[in-house]
Parts: C-alpha cells; structure tokens; sequence
C-alpha cells in the first residue's frame, strides 16, 4: 500500500521501516512453504517473530510521534495519518495470525502470540486487539496461562501475608522496645531527682560546715593573740623585773619578790 499522506520526516522513516519489515515477513513466510525441516521451519519462525516485535514497537513509536504532532496537524491529514496507522495494525494482525497456524502445524505450543495494544486514536488497549490474543492462543495455551497466572497470583499472596506478618512482628517488637525505654527513662529521671535532692542537701551542708570552719578558725585566731600576748608578757617581766610599766599579772608574780614579802609578813609577827 503506497503511502500520499503527508508526512513528517520521523513518521516517513517510521512508515519505510514498517514497510521493509511487512516485505520481509511477507518473504520469510513465502519461504515456510519451501521448508521441509521442522527445526529450520521454527527457526524461521522465531526469526519473523522477532521482526514482528520490532514492527509493533515501531508502530507505538509511530502513535506516540503522532499524538505529539496533533496539534499541529490540520483535522484531515491526522485523519490520515491515523488510517495509516491503522491499515499498519491490521497489517501485522495479519501476520500474527499466519505466524499461530504456523505455528500450530509445528505442535509449538509453549509460545503464545503478543497482544499488539494499538488502539484506534487511543493509547489504551481496544476491545477488538483483546479479542485478537484470545484467537490467537489455543485452548491449552490459554489454560497453561491461567493456570501460571494464579500461581503467580497465589505466591504473591504469601509474599504479601509474610511481609504482613513480619511487619506485625516488628511492630510488637518496637512497641515492646519502646515501652521498655519509657520506663527506664522513668526510671532515670526519678534518679536524676534522688542525685539533684542530694547534691542540694550536699550544698547546703558543706556551707554550714564552711560557715562553722570559719567561726572556729576565728576563735582559734584569738586564742593564739592572747596565749602569744601572755607568753610575750610572762618573758618580758622575767627578763625585765624591775620594770614597773609593765603591770603584774595575778598570780604570775616574780618568786624573789614572792619571797621577801612573805620574809616581811613573818617579821612583823
């Protein structure tokens, strides 16, 4: 189908790839008719269903580059421009197709054919390219994916319910852990209060000791002034007796003048 739609440079090279891959696979299943071997026929058809690939990933890269270029299009030629992407669909639906009866006539079961998801003006999948994986899978085939679908589906619960369960676990855990903290925490801070009260108890009483310290160090203070002034005095009146600026102290008399007043006493009785 030759292409007099008005292009940008992107989409013409898009459309000449998806051209050249619709002539090759158009070959290559040619040749499937000439191939006798059953191991050459499914190489063959590996190597078709590979361009088929690279066909449907062109052809999302042709949407994409057409839904940016959209509005800047006139109404008409994105129109066309979405015919074409359509006939390209349908195109290789065709091909998908051959390739399952192929397929089917080499008893290659263990491959199902791709859902080509290119709607019509749209990025979501249509109705009709579900209907067409459908089609496109034997019943076995469809089983088998079911069958693998729920199993995936089973494993991914029980993944889930461990995590769940793992997470419950940590969660007592660190609710056990926190409690714990929260009482030694407690448990500190009344500790704190007990070593607070006795250092204030400690304060209060090392300044009454400092305070009665200091009234003994003054009391011993002029004790030693007035042993030092006895002493001082007591040396005096032994060196200097006869010194009469220096007044007697009670009881502390000189012994010689002691005696002679007793001496005195005597005779006058």
């Amino acid at each position: 189908m030759a292409s007099d739609v008005p292009m940008s440079p992107e989409l013409e090279q898009i459309d000449g790839e998806v051209q050249d891959i619709f002539r090759a696979l158009q070959n290559g299943f040619q040749k499937m008719d000439k191939i006798k071997d059953s191991n050459r026929q499914a190489k063959q058809l590996e190597d078709l269903t590979e361009k088929m690939k690279e066909c449907k990933r062109l052809i999302k890269e042709f949407d994409r580059i057409l839904k940016d270029e959209e509005p800047n299009n006139p109404s008409e030629v994105h129109k066309q421009l979405n015919d074409r992407k359509q006939y390209m669909i349908k195109e290789l639906n065709s091909y998908v197709t051959l390739r399952k009866t192929y397929q089917s006539s080499l008893g290659n079961n263990n491959k199902r054919v791709e859902l080509f998801d290119m709607g019509a003006g749209s990025s979501e999948p249509a109705a009709e390219d579900n209907i067409q994986m459908a089609s496109a899978m034997t019943n076995q085939q469809l089983m088998d994916a079911g069958r693998e679908q729920m199993t995936q589906t089973d494993q991914a619960i029980d993944r889930s319910k461990m995590v769940v369960a793992q997470t419950i676990e940590g969660g007592t855990q660190t609710a056990s852990a926190l409690t714990q903290q929260t009482e030694q925490m407690k448990r500190i801070g009344n500790e704190l209060d007990s070593v607070h009260f006795s250092l204030k108890k400690a304060s209060q009483l090392v300044k009454e000791i400092g305070r009665q310290v200091a009234t003994d160090k003054c009391i011993m203070a002029l004790l030693f002034l007035i042993v030092c002034g006895v002493i001082a005095i007591i040396v005096v009146k032994i060196v200097k007796p006869h010194n009469k600026n220096i007044r007697d102290i009670p009881g502390l008399a000189p012994p010689a003048q002691n005696f002679q007043i007793s001496n005195r006493r005597l005779l006058s009785s």
